[in-house]
């Protein structure tokens, strides 16, 4: 076989069902076939020490806080997150740094003979792409010999591909309701997948939650004998310093006091942020080194782009992949925390199969100068649809055919002290992104 150049190898993992790019009913969630493969490949997800995060919102972020933190302690850290930005890279990373495309299309040229070998005997279905996935991270991790593996479940958390791992220590961040075509239609149901990664005699770090998931992660804990930290009740904090690049806070937890520092934004990311600490004082707990000092040092150095980030500030221009009707809520709240603007005008483009009117509920109250696009994700939203929400509560909105030519009207549409927004989806905020990185480029090379 040829040696496979990172673009192949993209395209074979994602030959695969993929829940991200289709419709998530045409897969069938079951840890049946990653435990397989990992046994085929020598169980190389239980080389590291394993921290394991679910949750609907801030997943993502604490992780990296965690990983942040561990790394700063003097740990080799993997971190394993979905989805990506820009480049499938982003979510396998050590220390901090992407693998590097060379590393991803060696990786995935040594996984493909078991792969196709174990696809072909036909006794568990064919992988996911978010299996193979899953299977590369573990494997690179045990190849770089890391110390702790730091992993993102990628929907829900029961049957999630990650939840093969045993955790030193699992951390439920923010639960509401999302996913409901496969996690169900109540917050308990929804609870209890995200809890499904807590296993008996570890340590649960959870973000402050709905009583309704209070009680649920309460009831399973008790039943798997695991020790429940919440924030708010064990681990409480109070901002100090707020501004448009940073927040500071001061945080009491079970292991001492801290003034902190990161460079996200938000009062829900110090709600991570809590997490994120309680998870590093329940891994000293376990014997790891970990410091008042590195805790500070891994916050103040955390990088997880996408969430709330300023791209430009005359006019303000601030990207958000609120998903959601919670998320698009914390969103409304923070923008006037956080920034100083005369008029808002919202670029909203959504996945088809999310909440759209409640995300469209929340985020009237902010503006009602909208302009609707759609990303490239063969999952987005049509205009239409977004059209339509918006109509019905008497807000005519403006439409781009693209997120590119979205932001560029909203841009001209507006004066050096107002803000444009974009949020809706990560693809969508991915986009702005690359647009505005793209103009900048071009500005300076004009």
């Amino acid at each position: 076989m040829s040696q496979l150049d990172y673009q192949a190898a993209i395209d074979y993992i994602l030959s695969f069902a993929d829940y991200e790019r289709a419709s998530r009913a045409a897969v069938i969630f079951d840890t049946s076939r990653i435990a397989a493969i990992l046994g085929r490949l020598g169980q190389p997800h239980l080389a590291a020490k394993s921290i394991h995060i679910a949750g609907t919102k801030g997943k993502g972020s604490t992780a990296a806080m965690i990983a942040s933190v561990l790394t700063a302690s003097g740990y080799k850290t993997g971190l394993y997150t979905s989805p990506h930005l820009h480049s499938f890279t982003e979510r396998i990373q050590i220390d901090g740094k992407p693998i590097r495309e060379t590393e991803f299309a060696a990786l995935v040229q040594k996984l493909r003979p078991d792969s196709d070998a174990f696809n072909q005997l036909g006794v568990y279905g064919e992988l996911t792409t978010f299996e193979i996935l899953t299977a590369l991270a573990f494997i690179h991790f045990r190849e770089k010999k890391i110390d702790y593996q730091v992993l993102e479940t990628g929907l829900g958390g029961r049957l999630d591909a990650t939840n093969v791992v045993q955790p030193q220590v699992c951390a439920i961040t923010s639960i509401s309701l999302d996913h409901t075509e496969v996690l169900g239609n109540t917050l308990a149901q929804i609870a209890a997948e995200k809890a499904g990664i807590i296993k008996p005699g570890c340590i649960v770090v959870s973000a402050p939650q709905h009583p309704e998931v209070r009680s649920v992660m309460s009831s399973i804990c008790h039943e798997r004998g695991a020790r429940l930290i919440e924030v708010g009740q064990h681990i409480v904090w109070s901002i100090t310093e707020r501004s448009d690049s940073s927040q500071s806070f001061r945080l009491n937890g079970l292991g001492g006091s801290y003034d902190l520092t990161i460079p996200l934004l938000g009062e829900h990311q110090l709600d991570n942020a809590a997490v994120a600490v309680g998870v590093a004082e329940a891994l000293a707990s376990l014997g790891a080194r970990i410091s008042a000092e590195s805790i500070a040092t891994g916050l103040s150095r955390v990088s997880w782009p996408g969430r709330l980030q300023v791209l430009r500030r005359h006019p303000l221009l601030v990207v958000d992949g609120a998903h959601n009707a919670d998320s698009a809520r914390k969103l409304v709240k923070a923008l006037p925390q956080y920034f100083r603007f005369d008029d808002v005008v919202l670029v909203v483009g959504t996945s088809r199969e999310k909440d759209i009117a409640g995300i469209v509920d929340q985020l009237l109250p902010l503006s009602r100068k909208v302009i609707v696009t759609r990303s490239r994700n063969p999952r987005a939203a049509s205009a239409s649809a977004l059209v339509s929400e918006f109509s019905s509560r008497g807000v005519m909105t403006k439409v781009a055919d693209t997120v590119e030519s979205a932001v560029a009207l909203a841009l001209r549409e507006v004066g050096p002290r107002d803000l444009v927004c974009v949020t809706g989806s990560l693809f969508v905020v991915a986009e702005t992104i690359e647009y505005h990185e793209a103009t900048e480029r071009d500005n300076l090379t004009g």
